[in-house]
């Protein structure tokens, strides 16, 4: 597995937006002190670029006490991200069911890397993620996804509702899994092209959302347990389309 990449200090930092190079998230120290103009300049150009960025406390950054990285720390996606619009103009057609995923506000990087090795399992055509609201893809999601991530197509987008709204201009129908929908896995028809969306597990999909939704579907589980894993979830929904589509 490739090594995570890094990348220490405002002034290169910079240097990598500006040669676009494909960031996954940017970490800003924290502090009470008033920052120097190149930090805002940083902070501005992380806004404007629409770049995945966090203030955090200085114990974050003791890992990195011995580099100089003026408050300021990159990692490098290991994948070209595409937009929307690339994703399915290389993937899309009307002539085969296409599966596409879509992901509100799964951060965890480990459930996040089981989703992808599944979908590579699966064959799906594309993940798309959002850009602030998403787990970075670092060396721990190429590591749980067993390579997946390599192999999977994944775009990011400002805002998963325009995701939506692009999918279903082409006929994707939009499926949300969450488990207070009365209907189960096994109701619906996922022989046609899907958008199938997962919410995270602490808020699960956002009403918003939702209401974009051509269905929304739940797993029949025992009382025993509340709810599943979000990617065991998924593992179950996406198994029953393969059977749906192939057997």
């Amino acid at each position: 597995m490739e090594k995570q990449i890094e990348i220490y200090g405002i002034r290169s930092i910079i240097e990598a937006i500006e040669s676009s190079k494909e960031i996954s998230k940017v970490y800003l120290l924290k502090s009470d002190s008033p920052q120097s103009s190149l930090f805002r300049s940083l902070v501005i150009l992380l806004e404007r670029k629409n770049i995945k960025s966090s203030f955090v406390p200085k114990e974050k950054f003791k890992k990195y006490s011995e580099k100089n990285h003026q408050g300021a720390v990159a990692i490098l996606s290991p994948v070209t991200l595409l937009s929307i619009e690339d994703l399915i103009s290389s993937t899309f057609d009307e002539k085969s069911p296409k599966t596409y995923l879509l992901l509100d506000g799964v951060t965890d990087t480990r459930n996040f890397g089981a989703i992808i090795r599944t979908s590579a399992a699966a064959d799906i055509d594309g993940i798309i993620i959002s850009q602030n609201n998403s787990a970075p893809i670092n060396a721990d999601v190429v590591k749980t996804s067993s390579g997946g991530v390599f192999k999977i197509p994944i775009a990011r987008v400002s805002n998963i509702k325009d995701a939506i709204l692009y999918l279903s201009s082409i006929n994707v129908d939009i499926v949300s899994l969450s488990e207070k929908a009365d209907k189960t896995i096994y109701e619906v028809d996922l022989k046609k092209s899907v958008g199938l969306i997962l919410g995270s597990e602490d808020r699960g999909i956002s009403k918003s959302i939702l209401s974009l939704s051509n269905e929304t579907v739940s797993i029949p589980i025992s009382s025993k347990i509340d709810s599943l894993n979000v990617s065991v979830a998924f593992s179950a929904v996406i198994f029953e389309l393969v059977r749906q589509r192939r057997f």
